[in-house]
């Protein structure tokens, strides 16, 4: 008996394939497609950039010394040097890309230094091969162009406050008393737990450790910014500014100097 004249009972026949026609099921149109990525593009495009007071410089950081006042008081002061930079590679603005802000460049190097596209993208401003770009958003650019001089006797002044922000010096993987100020146990009388971290939650009720616990990890090199830094002096032949106190940072790295930053005076409060 040939398998083609076999019959099988109504139970074990195929059936016909179901057809669920739901809208969310189907697939989704060109038009529907295009549509959905254009408003997940559109909402995507959020500046996060916080705005400055007022478009500010890179300098480089040469160190700490006493400085003498004319009545004899000595104050601390950070020596910020500048190399050949701080000029305007970019101007966005609203119409453009979305926000208005400046583009500054600081520090030449060689042309073999930098990428392709750096190099197009400065060369088609005609600026000199420069490190650090970094952006300064803005209230209105309207009196800035591409190509300009930032000189710093023209944006601070002797006594302006200033916000400076750089890289803090690592200091590799450390402890939680180094990295966190943790209070240390007994040194004697059978104390067993010296400089350990301790309990880092219990063990049922939650189970597990909550995120951004207090722990031993890598301390520094992260980025800091203090604020409302008094401007002491502004040396023109040296091209150099001293800066009350400290700043983030080992002599050599970069920092980025803006006004300082007072809400209601030189910045809306919205």
């Amino acid at each position: 008996m040939s398998i083609a004249s076999l019959s099988f009972p109504h139970c074990c026949q195929k059936s016909p394939p179901l057809s669920l026609k739901s809208s969310f099921l189907s697939k989704p149109t060109k038009t529907q497609f295009s549509l959905s990525f254009t408003q997940k593009r559109s909402s995507s495009h959020i500046v996060s950039m916080s705005m400055e007071a007022g478009v500010g410089v890179m300098g480089t950081k040469l160190g700490m010394m006493s400085f003498f006042e004319t009545d004899g008081k000595v104050v601390p002061v950070t020596v910020v040097g500048f190399r050949e930079g701080n000029i305007v590679t970019q101007v966005k603005t609203l119409a453009t890309d979305g926000y208005d802000a400046v583009q500054v460049g600081y520090r030449r190097v060689r042309d073999k230094k930098l990428t392709k596209p750096e190099l197009g993208h400065l060369g088609k401003v005609g600026v000199i091969p420069m490190r650090h770009l970094q952006e300064f958003r803005l209230q209105s650019v309207e009196e800035f162009e591409t190509g300009q001089k930032l000189d710093v006797e023209e944006i601070f002044k002797e006594g302006d406050l200033v916000d400076v922000s750089g890289t803090t010096i690592g200091k590799g993987f450390q402890g939680g008393i180094k990295r966190h100020n943790f209070k240390r146990g007994q040194m004697s009388h059978g104390s067993k737990s010296h400089r350990a971290l301790g309990s880092i939650g219990a063990g049922t009720t939650p189970g597990r450790v909550y995120k951004g616990k207090k722990m031993p990890g890598r301390m520094g090199g992260g980025t800091r910014k203090i604020r409302k830094l008094k401007i002491v002096k502004i040396d023109n032949e040296l091209n150099v500014l001293m800066i009350k106190g400290a700043v983030p940072g080992k002599p050599g790295n970069l920092l980025r100097i803006t006004p300082a930053k007072i809400v209601g005076k030189n910045i809306p409060k919205n």
